[in-house]
């Protein structure tokens, strides 16, 4: 097979090409724990992905639909892997409101440090007596 027109390229190959994740194994990981999705049901490792198929993958916090614009079995330069693939419009948008809301702490708490020993107690009280 040549890398200029490969005919069957291997899942995660294909995301390890285009640059998803680091390696091979872990492109292999992210698609047995379900991360990779293909409308709508989980993938295989060794499903070959055909030009035009759209995927939804999650890696962190970070959730992208892509659609295929080629194949290819080899790694190259982040500017080379993103002409393998083109994120959706909607994608695009709820990924970076998501950064927006993740940047300005809406999600997680934020916290100043330690409680103080009147907020342990406030807390003790709380959770319904002594820990």
């Amino acid at each position: 097979m040549s890398d200029k027109d490969p005919d069957k390229v291997r899942l995660d190959k294909w995301l390890w090409a285009a640059r998803f994740y680091k390696t091979r194994a872990l492109a292999k990981e992210a698609i047995e724990g379900g991360k990779v999705h293909c409308r709508g049901e989980r993938c295989k490792p060794g499903k070959e992905p055909k030009i035009g198929d759209e995927y939804v993958i999650r890696a962190g916090f970070e959730e992208r639909t892509v659609r295929v614009l080629a194949l290819s079995m080899v790694r190259r330069g982040a500017p080379q892997a993103q002409l393998l693939y083109e994120e959706t419009a909607a994608s695009r948008e709820h990924r970076e409101a998501a950064a927006e809301l993740r940047k300005a702490g809406a999600l997680g708490l934020q916290t100043d440090g330690r409680p103080s020993k009147k907020q342990r107690r406030q807390l003790q009280q709380f959770r319904g007596g002594q820990d």
